[in-house]
């Protein structure tokens, strides 16, 4: 660019300033090439723009830099060189209940609270059916527990007035709806008793909201005065239409009182697992080729409290003896997504676990230092890696077999807690000592993470533990354009310290989920993964999940998004879908020159002065080549809304097809975005790429993410 600085400068400043009814240019676009407010405007924090300025320095400043730089753009990859391994598990996931990613979520569980413990005093989520003069009420009740299990809380309905054609019972809406699909057939089950004689006839269906239509009933179930499960099967018929208006419901026209518990419906599971997952979400997950999932999740893991952390062993066994937990995310937790659960998850993505375990940090600040007070949850860890890993000979090993699961899960890296930078006692040098050792004596296979790392300006890695971790786990949420500007972070990075998982990390901009320039940054970001994969070893976006629902999401900007019926990906998760799918077991040295720039306004920090602008990268590039076919993916985001573009030269092969195919995610706006109203608005397209060889030039769309597989045999 240095060449063409006096061009740009020349013709910028011949550009006269206009009234707020005319064009002006951004300050930002005139200071940083001229060294002067040529507009003579203002700016405030978190805006680029002059008093009157209608154009965002980003745009403006990337348009005139593209169009008036002459010097092709080249990207040179050596194929013949030795490239960097990358690692089997570099794309993975991460899972969290956040955003009812669990219930409501990914866990097919229809019913919400079904053990009435959501709230101490209301039976929250849950309505008294009352029809023609029918009249009833309904009430938690702690005095009729259903003995040697967790269910000590149960709806009472009083429904004395109930008479034939004056129908009461108890509804429920599920999460923010029951979806109701044609030719489906829903598992009901449940506890109930009543205090009369016996034999009361139930009926149990899914109807609309306001009751006048019946998707699907069963009138089979007669409760008797003691505690007893009852299972229903529900089919709709064929010409139902897809709805989330609907309402689980049990009723009777029988006079008496009636109590329930554990009131469950789900619908087909992937796999047809009991207590399994939701099939749309699942798929999707699938198609990602993730090969770990990281669980069971970052703050989740901790909790805000320690008597209120994620405790995998009341997570086992039959529903009946899990008592659920108070989340972190200000809504209560199942529990149905237990550590089995967890660990099918896995098997059914063909994926392996990442487990972190609890190492004794709470997210308010609540800490167990290191010593006698940590070796029982030290001792917990050791017992749920034998739950995970364990023969059936072994203690947990033999519960896991009892659960329904004989064979061992495999198991690689074992996480010790999460973001414990966040302990202000410091007190994890000596917590993490106190698990290395117990866990390398009696696993030293295993590999284990460290939460808590430190870096110099440069990047230079420090250790801030006394035993060295195999991996160290980074977190970072960026804007968008500042994640394209931390795209080269890890190019100085120490080449001699631990192996890096960047465990969390995502561009947030867009809400519920992403929107394209989000994915931009995403994809820029990986190549500077793919580019650096001889220390990378694995990574996972994070949040995973949100319910698009009006309170179901606590954190914006998510991967994948849905409501009861129906689901989509964000643009950012095509983007991760790409890189996942092209991905070669060697990243190629990739040499480029005469890239242009786009502006970056960084935040003033608290009581400092607007820091100077950054120049930022406008095309990224990663390559990477599968030994299997020979095959070159090369990758590619262009930033900006103009076409640019690339002179490829491949050094050191010329046995290179003529035709290949160009992956391609690309919209008009930056802020375009998919929804569930519209799933498919930005998503990957496949075409032929004619015109290659050893020297080849290719035009990247404007606002793409491409992957461009070439063809070297």
């Amino acid at each position: 660019m240095k060449s063409h600085a006096h061009q740009i400068k020349s013709l910028l400043i011949t550009i006269a300033c206009k009234s707020a009814d005319g064009l002006l240019l951004p300050f930002h676009a005139l200071e940083i090439i001229s060294g002067k407010d040529t507009c003579g405007g203002t700016h405030s924090s978190g805006a680029n723009w002059v008093s009157g300025c209608r154009f965002p320095t980003l745009f403006l400043l990337a348009g005139l830099i593209t169009t008036f730089a002459s010097a092709q753009t080249v990207v040179k990859i050596d194929v013949a060189k030795p490239g960097m391994q990358v690692s089997s598990q570099l794309y993975g996931l991460m899972t969290e209940e956040i955003n009812y990613s669990y219930d409501g979520g990914i866990y097919a569980e229809l019913i919400r609270n079904r053990i009435f413990k959501d709230d101490e005093k209301r039976p929250v989520n849950w309505s008294v059916v009352q029809e023609a003069n029918g009249t009833a009420s309904i009430s938690l009740d702690q005095h009729q527990p259903i003995e040697n299990t967790v269910l000590t809380t149960s709806l009472r309905l009083d429904g004395n007035h109930a008479s034939e054609g004056h129908r009461v019972g108890i509804a429920n809406e599920g999460y923010w709806g029951i979806p109701v699909k044609p030719n489906t057939t829903y598992h009901a089950t449940f506890y109930a008793k009543t205090a009369g004689a016996g034999g009361v006839p139930l009926t149990v269906s899914i109807e609309s909201n306001d009751g006048k239509t019946v998707y699907a009933t069963s009138q089979d179930a007669k409760i008797n005065g003691h505690w007893q499960k009852y299972a229903i099967t529900l089919t709709t018929g064929k010409n139902v239409t897809p709805s989330t208006a609907a309402k689980f419901v049990i009723a009777t026209e029988n006079p008496g009182t009636v109590w329930f518990n554990l009131v469950s419906l789900f619908p087909p599971t992937f796999n047809n697992r009991a207590n399994g997952n939701r099939i749309d979400l699942m798929q999707k997950l699938v198609e990602m080729k993730p090969s770990f999932l990281r669980l069971p999740g970052g703050n989740y893991l901790e909790g805000d409290t320690v008597a209120t952390r994620y405790q995998w062993k009341q997570t086992l066994g039959p529903l009946e003896q899990r008592p659920g937990h108070p989340g972190t995310w200000r809504y209560r937790s199942s529990d149905g997504m237990g550590l089995l659960e967890f660990m099918q998850w896995c098997e059914d993505m063909k994926a392996e676990p990442v487990l972190a375990v609890f190492a004794g940090y709470a997210l308010k600040k609540e800490t167990i230092a290191a010593g006698p007070k940590l070796q029982p949850f030290v001792d917990e860890a050791l017992d749920e890696i034998e739950y995970v890993t364990g023969d059936t000979n072994t203690t947990w090993g033999a519960q896991r077999a009892k659960d329904g699961h004989p064979k061992p899960f495999k198991l690689t890296y074992v996480e010790i807690g999460n973001e414990d930078g966040f302990d202000t006692g410091k007190t994890y040098d000596g917590r993490f000592t106190q698990f290395y050792d117990a866990i390398k004596a009696k696993y030293p296979h295993l590999k284990l993470i460290s939460t808590v790392n430190g870096k110099d300006p440069l990047g230079q890695r420090q250790h801030l533990t006394s035993r060295i971790p195999d991996v160290v786990d980074e977190h970072y949420y960026y804007g968008a354009l500042e994640m394209m500007n931390d795209a080269s972070r890890y190019d100085t990075y120490s080449r001699t310290a631990p192996k890096i998982f960047i465990g969390e990390w995502a561009a947030r901009e867009g809400a519920p989920t992403t929107n394209l320039i989000s994915a931009l940054a995403d994809a820029a970001w990986m190549t500077g993964m793919e580019r650096n994969a001889d220390i990378i070893v694995m990574s996972c976006y994070a949040p995973l999940f949100v319910n698009v629902n009006p309170g179901g999401m606590q954190w914006k900007s998510n991967l994948i998004g849905y409501d009861a019926l129906t689901s989509y990906g964000s643009p950012s998760y095509y983007a991760q879908k790409m890189f996942s799918e092209y991905l070669g077991n060697i990243s190629l040295a990739v040499q480029t020159e005469n890239i242009s720039t786009q502006a970056w306004q960084p935040k003033a920090k608290k009581d400092q002065t607007l820091p100077p602008p950054k120049q930022v990268p406008t095309l990224f590039f990663s390559a990477t080549k599968a030994d299997k076919n020979g095959d070159i993916y090369l990758k590619v985001v262009n930033a900006i809304s103009t076409a640019q573009a690339v002179k490829v030269e491949l050094n050191g092969t010329k046995n290179v097809a003529p035709e290949g195919k160009a992956i391609t995610l690309s919209s008009a706006k930056p802020d375009d975005t998919n929804s569930i109203t519209e799933p498919t608005k930005i998503v990957p397209v496949i075409r032929k790429a004619t015109g290659l060889g050893s020297q080849f030039s290719y035009t990247f769309a404007p606002y793409s993410v491409t992957v461009l597989v070439i063809s070297t045999r």
